[in-house]
């Protein structure tokens, strides 16, 4: 499942997300899971999808610091989603707190994920990488291009 584009939206004031059309028939038959993200972001996130980064974090160390702090604050805040009869998901209060969520919002597809962003934070995001975005895009290719050969 490939999840791309950038859909502005408006949070009605129960904090119901339109999600559109074309990425809900993508996303149908899905079981749905919205976490918490970085950048100051929110991520939702099919079940196979989280499934996988759990097998992921189970290869790690479960006493080493980090892999208990994030995993307790990434499933602890974890929630199943559901995308109603109207094409709307509602972002609980406390996820939408974390990532300033009210009034415009962002829905960015990101490959395996959507990220639902503040509008603001989203410009800003933009304003501040887009220009260097040919110097990440060879950093990125090269990485990828390293742990191929390994």
């Amino acid at each position: 499942m490939l999840l791309t584009g950038t859909y502005r939206r408006t949070l009605d004031d129960k904090l119901r997300l339109a999600i559109p059309k074309q990425l809900r028939e993508v996303l149908a038959e899905q079981k749905l899971f919205l976490t918490p993200g970085t950048d100051q972001a929110l991520f939702i996130y099919t079940g196979d999808v989280l499934e996988g980064i759990g097998e992921m974090l189970s290869g790690l160390s479960p006493v080493a610091k980090e892999t208990r702090s994030f995993s307790r604050l990434f499933y602890a805040q974890a929630q199943p989603a559901e995308i109603d009869k109207q094409g709307r998901m509602r972002i609980p209060p406390g996820l939408a707190g974390l990532a300033k969520l009210g009034g415009e919002t962002v829905l960015v597809g990101v490959r395996d994920r959507l990220e639902i962003w503040n509008a603001r934070t989203w410009d800003e995001f933009l304003v501040n990488l887009q220009p260097s975005y040919d110097e990440l895009a060879e950093q990125v290719f090269e990485n990828a291009r390293k742990v191929d050969q390994d």
